[in-house]
Order: C-alpha cells, then structure tokens, then sequence
C-alpha cells in the first residue's frame, strides 16, 4: 500500500524498496557484500514451532530477506549478499564489490558501489558498472538513470537511449513517461520526444489510460492525448486502479470512477488503492478494507493495512504483524514484528534479525536436501 506518493525515479539511496512501493522491502546496502555462503538453518523462530503449531527443522534463515521477482529472491546471509529461487537454492553469488543489490525487474538488478549503481543480469553478469549518481528499475526496456544533474534513459543493453536532459524523469507506462524540463512536467515517448508538452507543475505516469497531472495547486487527469479527462479539483489523487481513482477532498479521501464521477464518497482518513477486489481504508487511526462500492467489509480494527496479494494482505494488530484472507480471518494469529505481500508464492517474515520464507498454508521454506 503506497502511504506516500513515491516518485518513480527510484534509487537504493533513496527507500526504492520499500515495502509502501512495490512489496519489495529495502535491501540495505549499510552492510558489505561479500560472496554469500550457505543457508543458515535452524528452529529459534516461535520457540522452533512453525506458524501452524508443527515443530520444525531445517527451516532456512537469513539476516535479511526481499520480495520474490521473476523467479529469484535477494537475501543476505552472514552479512553476504545472494539471489535464491524458490526453493531456497542459491542461484547467484554477489560479487563483493557490491555493497547493494536490488530485486529483479525485466531481468535487471539494480547493484550499488560505493553510492554509484548499475545493473547486474540473471547470470550475475555485470551489464552497466556502477557510474550513475541514481537507477530506476526498467519498465518496457528501459531505466531513468541520472549522470551529474540532468536524468536520461538506458535501453537492455545499458546504453544511453534517451540522453540525460531532465530535471526529473519517472518509468515508462503505456508508452509514455512524465519527464521534467525547467519546473513543468509533460511526457515523452521511448525516443525521447516531447508528446505531451511541458506544462503540469506535476505529473505520474498513466494508468488504466489516464494520468494524474497538478494544474496549479489541484489534481486532475488528463488521457493519452494529453487532453483534460477529469477536472482538476481534487486536494490529492493517485493514479486509477480496477476502475476507481483515489482522491482528496480536504482531508478526506474518497473514489471517482473513470468519468470523474464520485464513486465513494471521502470520509476516510487515508485510503489506499484497489487490490484484488479490496481497498485498505483508515477510520480514525484503524484500518479496515471496503469493496469497489464503498461497503465496509473488513472492520477498522488494524493499526496497519497493505494491498492483498495473491489472496493475502499483511496487517498489524498489537503491535505484531501477520496476514488475513480476503474474509478477514487471520493466516496465524500476528507474531512477526515485520512482513511483506506475498510473491510468487512466499512472503518474507521478520522476527528480531531473522528472516524467513513464509508459504501459504503457514509453513516455512525449508532446506530440500
């Protein structure tokens, strides 16, 4: 659930993981990398009890785990960086050099040495040494990369595609990214031209054919055409997601369908957008989730609520984290002090400075021998 509009010009610098952002918790690069060693084991978690009640063994274990992506997942194991599959083999030695590493986005990791970053390949090829001053993961083959004050784009083959040119730059979506030249924003193509000319004081990519733009101090939309779709009236907005637009009005935050119109009204503190049929919403300082039309179907009872994910949304109550099913009934009762959405499958739990692969049914990813 992103709490805060993330600008899409992400770096490792700069929480491009966070977990807010794209279920990808931030892979801290404050530690050396060094090449990674094999998986911990051991039962310390829940006094050696899995999730559901069972003892458990050989359960794998690493002092820091991200989100899965493209089948490979980065975790961090005495201190050593790697990538994984699903099964917990290792699958790429980080070079040492490396003192952070990014999840897998269009075959692309995003490596960092000593605050410069290029892009490492599935083989754990280096493809673009580390030289930019920041890297955005690629979308539709290609990644804004910044050199010196000025932001351009790199194609698969880590060649300058679009020269560095732009204030600001974000991901290509639909063919289009907002791009910034002086103090407005437009949008421009993968060729580097101007389709959308210079003239929000703010802009996001598109989404479901439409882009939320700032005109002055209000937001509103605008279609591939560059022409106004939706009056800017609103206080926020966010981008459309399964029909419905997110919107301030005041402090309050509600829904607008695709013609502008207020689908839910606001009168939630915050609100996330639409996922898998369900919106996380804040009533006062508890979150709860409600349905495309605005009904209450999971009570504000959380003092945290993500996006559901492969059926699941990760939550906190008491302090503790844990995952509920689309009914509200909990996976297993919160234990873990952090968590990410499910992922191809698993999802990454915190416990002190363990972590470990939690799978659907509430067991642990194990060693296979």
């Amino acid at each position: 659930m992103r709490l805060s509009r993330l600008r899409l010009l992400v770096c490792l610098g700069c929480a491009m993981f966070a977990l807010a952002l794209s279920h990808f918790p931030t892979v801290d690069a404050s530690q050396p990398m060094i090449s990674s060693a094999a998986p911990q084991t051991d039962n310390n978690l829940k006094g050696g009890f899995s999730a559901t009640g069972t003892m458990e063994t050989d359960i794998l274990e690493y002092d820091f785990a991200s989100s899965f992506s493209g089948g490979l997942a980065a975790v961090r194991i005495k201190g050593r960086y790697a990538f994984i599959d699903a099964k917990g083999n290792v699958v790429i030695n980080v070079d040492p050099a490396l003192d952070g590493v990014s999840p897998f986005v269009e075959d692309r990791s995003i490596v960092r040495a000593s605050d410069l970053y290029g892009y490492l390949d599935r083989s754990g090829k280096i493809v673009v040494d580390p030289q930019y001053a920041s890297a955005s993961p690629y979308s539709e083959g290609l990644a804004a990369v910044r050199t010196g004050r000025a932001y351009g784009y790199l194609n698969q083959a880590g060649e300058l595609a679009i020269d560095p040119q732009y204030a600001l730059a974000t991901e290509f979506s639909d063919g289009m990214a907002a791009a910034k030249l002086t103090n407005l924003y437009g949008y421009i193509n993968p060729d580097g031209a101007w389709v959308i000319p210079p003239q929000f004081a703010d802009a996001w990519k598109f989404s479901e054919s439409l882009a939320v733009v700032k005109f002055n101090e209000h937001w509103g939309y605008i279609d591939r055409m560059g022409k106004l779709a939706i009056n800017p009236k609103f206080d926020g907005a966010f981008s459309f997601s399964h029909g419905r637009g997110r919107v301030r009005m005041g402090t309050q935050w509600g829904y607008i369908n695709s013609q502008g119109q207020m689908a839910i009204d606001p009168k939630f503190d915050f609100a996330s957008d639409f996922s898998e049929g369900l919106a996380a919403v804040m009533v006062g300082t508890q979150w709860g989730y409600i349905n495309p039309e605005g009904k209450m179907v999971i009570e504000p009872q959380f003092e945290f609520a993500s996006d559901f994910s492969e059926g699941f949304a990760v939550i906190k109550q008491n302090g503790k984290t844990s995952f509920i099913d689309k009914t509200g009934n909990f996976l297993m009762p919160p234990q873990f002090d952090d968590a990410g959405g499910f992922s191809e499958g698993l999802a990454w739990v915190q416990v002190g400075d363990r972590w470990r692969y939690l799978q659907p049914d509430g067991s642990f990813l194990k060693f296979q021998r």
